[in-house]
């Protein structure tokens, strides 16, 4: 009987509607200001692991005879890859500033 009024109750929650509160308010901005920063950093890395794969599949002549531009998309592809990481930091940054003193007003908000 107890054990039928649980699944009730949580067969019942999935049906009302749910109001936004400040929590949720908090952890959308959080949201805001980390994944387009991540998704900015996966995208930016992979492209250049696969412009630098590609440069070293050209110089040691696994595609085509052409050395010379696989170390040239090899250099760019090592470049890519190695300013990811500063290029997402930048971009946390900028993005912690521009919606910093929200989250700090609704953190506030809610630990009071």
């Amino acid at each position: 009987m107890n054990e039928e009024k649980i699944i009730a109750e949580e067969i019942r929650a999935q049906y009302r509607e749910k109001e936004d509160t400040k929590l949720d308010e908090l952890l959308k901005l959080d949201r805001k200001v980390k994944v387009p920063c991540e998704i900015f950093a996966y995208c930016f890395g992979i492209v250049g692991a696969l412009i630098l794969g590609l440069g070293m599949c050209l110089a040691m002549k696994v595609i085509g005879n052409v050395m010379a531009l696989g170390i040239v998309f090899g250099v760019v592809g090592l470049a890519a890859v190695s300013l990811t990481y500063p290029l997402y930091v930048r971009m946390m940054k900028n993005r912690k500033k521009k919606y910093g003193q929200k989250i700090l007003q609704l953190s506030d908000e809610i630990l009071e």
